[in-house]
């Protein structure tokens, strides 16, 4: 089995119907079953359903144990798919708005991490994420608590939400903060937004990757400005070709970003509302890309090497990437 290295996937989002129905009820709160697809998946129409639906799905989370069962389960769920390291965006916010306070969802979170490396040898990280249609100010607090509440586990800080409403430029302080704190910073552009968001990023932002970024394709000097920079992005083919940027992964620019000489990687983003997995977006990679073996190593290495990871531990992963992955050894 090939290793895998993911950059791109929202805690919250990691969460099947199976896990959800299991907090729920040890919360003793009510989910819609309306809302449960088959085969572990969640069911939605549309963008801004897909949204409600998200939001449904993740007030089920209530406590410290909540966000540690949530952490674990993914990060059991990866190793067993060949999983190596995962970066996974985690937001105050929600939390906040399911009355867990900023130092129970990051405990919570970081003792899902520990416990999943002991058992299956995979490493986790996370990057606070702000929430953009909650505004400047708010994203700003989202960044002084990172700042206020530093961990070897913390280390990117972020930003989702709106893209096309609130350009990037609006949140330069909040990520000022984040970075001058020591974080290293991503942030969602080139996805429901066009290229001039990829800019804007690029241009008011202190970030070393774009999330998603597919859209820079529709810009020529934006890709050559990627490529010289060599910006990372975080690319999720699955994601992308359910909330339709693209009718199909033939006509995805992933190849093309490659060919231009792009840092790009493959991610899950939010899998089971996707119907998709880490593993699946590397099937999907080798059968409609036409990427080899050692090409998708390669994809693992560019995650590994533009990861927010301490230098210590990138290295030592990178030398497990030539080997095969077996989960006895983990």
């Amino acid at each position: 089995m090939i290793p895998k290295a993911e950059l791109h996937v929202h805690l919250e989002g990691t969460m099947p119907p199976s896990l959800v129905r299991q907090i729920a009820a040890r919360n003793q709160l009510q989910v819609s079953e309306a809302i449960m697809g088959p085969n572990d998946t969640f069911l939605w129409q549309d963008f801004l359903h897909f949204l409600k639906v998200y939001d449904e799905a993740s007030m089920v989370l209530r406590n410290r144990q909540d966000y540690r069962d949530m952490t674990y389960d993914y990060l059991a769920r990866s190793a067993k798919q060949g999983g190596i390291y995962t970066e996974m965006m985690i937001s105050p916010d929600h939390a906040a708005l399911c009355g867990v306070s900023y130092e129970d969802h990051l405990a919570g979170a970081i003792e899902g991490i520990e416990d999943a490396k002991k058992e299956f040898g995979i490493e986790g990280r996370l990057i606070i994420t702000g929430v953009r249609h909650f505004g400047s100010d708010k994203v700003l607090e989202v960044a002084l608590k990172a700042r206020a509440h530093p961990h070897p586990y913390v280390v990117g800080f972020g930003l989702g939400g709106d893209e096309a409403g609130f350009p990037g430029k609006l949140f330069a302080k909040a990520y000022d903060v984040a970075h001058e704190a020591g974080l290293a910073c991503t942030v969602h552009a080139g996805e429901f937004d066009g290229p001039q968001s990829v800019w804007d990023a690029l241009n008011y932002l202190p970030v070393d990757r774009i999330g998603h970024g597919v859209r820079s394709i529709e810009d020529p000097a934006l890709v050559e400005e990627l490529a010289k920079r060599g910006t990372t992005l975080e690319i999720c083919p699955g994601s992308n070709i359910a909330l339709g940027l693209y009718p199909n992964f033939a006509a995805h620019p992933f190849l093309k970003l490659r060919a231009a000489g792009c840092n790009v990687t493959l991610s899950s983003d939010d899998p089971p509302y996707f119907g998709t997995t880490l593993g699946q977006e590397y099937t999907t990679a080798q059968e409609h890309f036409g990427l080899s073996d050692d090409a998708l190593r390669e994809v693992t290495r560019t995650s590994l090497r533009n990861s927010f990871a301490d230098e210590k531990t990138k290295e030592r992963l990178l030398k497990s990437v030539g080997k095969e992955f077996n989960l006895e050894k983990q």
